[in-house]
This record gives structure tokens, sequence and C-alpha cells, in this order.
């Protein structure tokens, strides 16, 4: 009898991980609480990173792994540390791979949720929003709210921050507040917008740092068009994407219930007195692509028992976005979790094996992430000029560059 493995979720890691098991030729069923695929439209981009390019390498069918390279911008990465007014404090290098599935990308995340929904229309049911499950001695009943259920051999958490699965099999796994806010938009990139500010911020992406208290965030998507994008569900053209992050204290009251325009002059507000390029970042960014982002993390647990219910992607690590490998840690645990369940032999060992490695990296990615966000808005003004001092040392001292960034 053939195993049947259900995935709750049909977010990137859930659907990469279902590319994998099917192409593998296992019995794959994904339960996405969404009622079409158009009801989650998500318009920033993502960065792809080695470990996510290489999961969805091997994951994906070869098809659909060309239609993504042919689908990613093709703007720089070498990341840039920046001072408020753009004074350059270090550029570091990244060199292009030989192999796309070991190189950097950006993409569209209605792009590549487009991509990994295709080809498994008889996999993904819709309109199935997972309620509970429960366990006896021939596998798990999975329990949904429009009174529908299924039974399953293995069932994958991949139902996001806010997983009803990990609710109730790991009801102490907390995720919390971290207290930072961002405001995220989008600047259109243009022959004509391009010409209107530094060349630095659409080379690649970039960090702003100003004296203290917070911190700009900055990534083309270029696609190498000309085209204008001024809505958040458009994916058709090139942007610069940016994120103002600051503890919330510095946001004025009621911030959720703003519109895009109130929330752009916000942020146009509180760096008044930044470089002029970066405010048309800001005052340039249509409204309806400026939006709020409030800043969660998960809180690293000690290990469980496996069993045959397991979980990937923020489901068990939801991790702040200030280093940008929340997309690639589930793209790399869909990878590992195929590995372990398409090489034969007891699954709950094999289970057991790949939380073992996950909690390791995961959790690590957890720490780091919140770690960055917390310096993206430090308070303290001597640590903050010690670490721009630094920079600058790097910069101009290879050896020491190579130590500290790789």
């Amino acid at each position: 009898m053939r195993t049947h493995i259900a995935i709750i979720g049909g977010g990137i890691g859930g659907l990469c991980l279902a590319h994998g098991l099917r192409k593998a030729g296992m019995d794959v069923t994904v339960f996405e609480r969404d009622r079409t695929p158009q009801d989650r439209l998500q318009g920033y981009r993502v960065h792809i990173d080695p470990d996510g390019a290489r999961a969805l390498h091997d994951c994906l069918p070869p098809r659909l792994w060309r239609t993504f390279l042919e689908t990613t911008g093709r703007g720089g990465q070498d990341f840039g540390f920046l001072t408020e007014q753009l004074g350059r404090l270090l550029v570091l290098k990244t060199p292009l791979a030989a192999d796309p599935a070991d190189d950097h990308h950006s993409v569209s995340r209605i792009t590549l949720r487009d991509i990994l929904l295709s080809e498994l229309g008889d996999v993904v049911h819709f309109g199935s929003a997972f309620e509970r499950y429960e366990r006896d001695g021939e596998g798990t009943r999975l329990f949904f709210e429009d009174g529908t259920s299924a039974t399953a051999d293995i069932v994958v958490a991949a139902d996001g921050g806010n997983s009803r699965v990990r609710r109730q099999y790991l009801p102490h796994a907390r995720r919390v507040d971290t207290g930072i806010t961002t405001v995220a938009g989008r600047f259109p990139l243009t022959a004509r917008t391009r010409k209107l500010i530094d060349a630095r911020l659409s080379e690649g992406p970039n960090t702003i740092l100003p004296p203290r208290g917070m911190g700009l965030f900055t990534a083309p998507h270029d696609l190498g068009d000309t085209g204008e994008t001024t809505s958040l569900m458009d994916d058709t053209g090139s942007y610069i994407l940016w994120a103002f992050g600051a503890a919330r204290r510095r946001f004025p009251s009621g911030l959720a219930d703003l519109s895009g325009e109130r929330l752009q002059r916000t942020v146009v507000g509180l760096i008044h007195s930044w470089h002029p390029d970066l405010k048309k970042l800001v005052e340039l960014s249509h409204p309806d692509t400026v939006s709020l982002l409030p800043i969660r993390t998960s809180i690293p647990i000690e290990p469980w028992e496996p069993t045959t219910i397991t979980l990937l992607g923020d489901a068990i690590h939801s991790m702040t976005p200030m280093r940008g490998i929340g997309a690639n840690t589930a793209l790399r645990d869909a990878r590992l979790l195929c590995q372990a369940l398409t090489a034969g032999g007891d699954p709950v060992a094999a289970i057991g094996g790949y939380e073992r490695r996950m909690r390791e990296y995961g959790f690590a990615a957890v720490r780091d992430s919140l770690q960055a966000a917390e310096q993206f808005v430090g308070e303290n003004a001597v640590a903050r000029l010690g670490f721009k001092t630094f920079l600058r040392t790097a910069q101009r001292v290879p050896s020491l560059r190579a130590k500290a960034f790789g």
C-alpha cells in the first residue's frame, strides 16, 4: 500500500515539497486554505539564495526550473552598506556562480507561486482550511472548516507562522511580536526613474544605516524593461523594493489603520533629513504598493519525539525578514524532507533525522535574523558608530572583509 502524504499549506515550502515528492512517485495532496490561486497575491520580490535555488532545482520538474530562471530579475547581487546620506561604508562583491542552482536570484512572489502551482492541478485542494487532526492506529484524520475530512499516513505542516497544526502538535512552541515595525513599498524602475536616483540603489541590495534607531533596506527587482509598476498586484515591471524599519514607539499610534498613502507620508517624515534620493524612493512609490509589515519571530524550543507529523518553514521556525532567509530556509526544509521521505525505510526515523538537522539550521536562522533585526533598529548610537567604523575598515582591508563576510 502506498504511503499518502498530506501537506497543510500551499506556500513556497509546501509546494516545493509537493513537487519533489511527486517527482519521486510519491502520493501527495496539498490542502490550501485559499479558495483560489489568486487569493494570496503578494507582490514584493523574494531573494532566492543558493540553498533555495538548489532546492528548487532538485524538486521542480526541469521545465519549471527553466521557467523560474527565465523569470528572475537581472539586477546585481553585490550587497551595499550605506549611510543615510548614501556614503559607501562597504560593498560586498557577489560573483556569479557557474551553476544557476548555486547562485542568487530575485523573483516576484506572485511569479514564483504561479510556477510552483504549475502541474499540480490534481494535487492542490483549494478552499481546505485546516481545523484539527485526530490520530489513531491507522493514520491521521484531518478535519477542515467546511466539514470535510481526509486521512493521511504522514502530515506535513507548511501552514505558515500562524500554523494550526503546530498549535495542536507543539502547543508550547510560541511566536512573538518583536516590537519592530516595517513599512515597505515599491519604487518603479523605468528608463526615466533610473536617472532620478543614485546608481547604487539599482545595482544591488543595500542596508541604509542612519546614526541610530531605524534602518532602510532596498533591493532591485530588475526585469530589464521600461514598463511602470503601479500596483502591489502587478509583477510585470521592474522596481526597487524598500523597507523602512524602526521600533514601534517611533511610529504614530493607530498605524495599522493607516492607508498606504498615510504610511508613505509617515516614512517620509521619519527620514526627512536623509539623502534626497532615498526620500524619492518612498515619495515616488505608488501608495497602493505601500504596506505595513509587523515583525514577529519564533522562540526556539527543545527537541521533540518524532512521529508521522512534522513541520517545515514558518510553521516551526518563523523568523524576521532582516536577513532575507525565511523563504530559503523553508525551501531548504522542503528539499531535506523530500530526500528523507523518498529514501525508503521507516518514515518516523526518516522524519526524526530531518527534524534534527532542520532544528539546527532553522533555529540558528531564527536567532541570527532576530539579532539582525535588533541591530537594524538599534538605539545605541555608539554601537552603530562602531559598526560603521568596522564596515569602513573591512572595505579597505580585504583579509578582514573575507574573514567577516566569507
